[in-house]
């Protein structure tokens, strides 16, 4: 699996554990609805800015969102 992939089940975990739609998400990290889908699914290489974004929406350090754990 891909660094992509495994970025997008973490942020698909951390989302559910949070009780968050996409949309919502979407919402929290200033983002575009249709974007958290597409990075879900490994399909998007995404920018540290965004990482920030997707990172402080959920509440947790950046370092989570690539913990294979």
């Amino acid at each position: 699996m891909e660094i992509k992939e495994k970025f997008g089940k973490q942020v698909k975990k951390l989302r559910l554990e949070k009780g968050l739609s996409q949309e919502a998400l979407a919402l929290l990290a200033d983002l575009d609805r249709t974007y958290i889908p597409s990075i879900e699914k490994g399909e998007r290489n995404v920018s540290i800015t965004v990482i920030e974004k997707i990172a402080n929406a959920l509440k947790v350090k950046i370092s989570i969102l690539f913990d294979e754990k």
